[in-house]
């Protein structure tokens, strides 16, 4: 999960090759994340078959989700 460091953004995606995803996306050659450079990684989390991950994904991506996140990065920012 990637927290934007300029506003109020959360990126939540999978990869097989983590680096070059986040290079890409540092990068600005992803156009969903382009406008909301540059990046934090927040939380990485990795899983044995794609099928969990996109589970995951998923749970990640719904509004409780999305909330359970927040609330991380605000704990994060205070330590």
């Amino acid at each position: 999960v990637l927290s934007s460091k300029l506003r109020r953004y959360l990126y939540v995606g999978m990869t097989y090759d983590f680096d070059r995803r986040m290079r890409d996306h540092q990068s600005g050659y992803n156009r969903t994340t382009k406008p909301y450079l540059p990046f934090d990684l927040i939380l990485k989390e990795e899983y044995m078959t794609r099928d969990g991950a996109r589970i995951r994904e998923k749970e990640l991506k719904t509004s409780s989700g999305k909330r359970w996140l927040y609330k991380k990065l605000e704990v994060q920012k205070e330590d």
